[in-house]
């Protein structure tokens, strides 16, 4: 393969690259905890969007449990962003996934 043909493919590989971090900027992803009651919406970046809270679980005598839920929450959503991540850039990235920073 030719240098021009190699700088062709990188400058491809390039713009799809570029295509799936725009769709993943805009995908929203949903995590939750307690059966529902707290909601997490994050983009494909991870980026927190929303959090909805049921006022079932608002209980001012048990805060540790809200902060709980919302951990959890927020890791379902953050772990779903992750590897939804994972399987768009797949097929470009291959065998790169412990490149620090890729994903």
């Amino acid at each position: 393969m030719n240098p021009r043909q190699l700088q062709q493919m990188a400058q491809q590989m390039q713009r799809q690259m570029q295509k799936i971090q725009e769709e993943l900027a805009v995908t929203a992803i949903e995590g939750s905890a307690g059966g529902g009651a707290i909601t997490v919406k994050m983009n494909g970046h991870r980026e927190l969007q929303s959090i909805t809270i049921s006022p079932e679980v608002v209980d001012a005598s048990d805060v540790e449990m809200l902060q709980d839920l919302l951990l959890i929450a927020f890791n379902d959503a953050s772990k779903k962003a992750q590897e939804l991540a994972e399987q768009r850039m797949g097929p470009l990235t291959g065998g790169m996934k412990g490149i620090p920073g890729l994903f």
